[in-house]
């Protein structure tokens, strides 16, 4: 690199910071949107105290089916994705208590206040990666893997 070269990259430097011209700097990381439901936010204690009785209990995971494989959630649940849940009303129980899964809760917190507005029992909220940074362990679920050919599948019985 010729010396004036260097002279301006150091002044440029200088004068915006380095990190804004440093080739491997990385992107800085999207601020975490506040939880604005209604609904409670559950943390791993409350949680935990629900699953204990999972006869009252009913999960309603709203994440869509490639989250559940990847991050994992807990052991039973009834997935719904939030734009079907307004739809799927009369299929959920209304004798149990339910919490409302998603990643960080977000996306849980306004399915709850959905719920609760439909006359739903809800505990809360819970973030499924919350829960596992405050020591609650989730399952990992491995997509079904079919092991018949595809025209097995599809065979109608008579």
């Amino acid at each position: 690199m010729k010396k004036s070269s260097k002279l301006i990259l150091i002044l440029m430097m200088s004068l915006t910071g380095s990190a804004a011209f440093a080739a491997d700097a990385a992107p800085a990381a999207p601020a975490a949107q506040a939880y604005t439901a209604k609904s409670p936010k559950l943390n791993r204690v409350q949680i935990d105290a629900l699953l204990a009785k999972p006869e009252q209990l009913l999960v309603i995971d709203v994440r869509q089916p490639d989250e559940i494989t990847n991050i994992g959630g807990f052991p039973a649940y009834l997935s719904i994705q939030n734009g079907e849940l307004e739809n799927s009303l009369a299929f959920i129980p209304k004798d149990r208590t339910i919490i409302v899964l998603s990643n960080h809760a977000g996306r849980a917190g306004k399915a709850a206040d959905l719920l609760v507005s439909k006359g739903f029992n809800v505990a809360g909220a819970v973030g499924v990666q919350n829960y596992e940074e405050e020591g609650g362990k989730l399952t990992k679920i491995a997509p079904k893997v079919s092991t018949k050919k595809p025209e097995e599948e599809h065979a109608h019985k008579s």
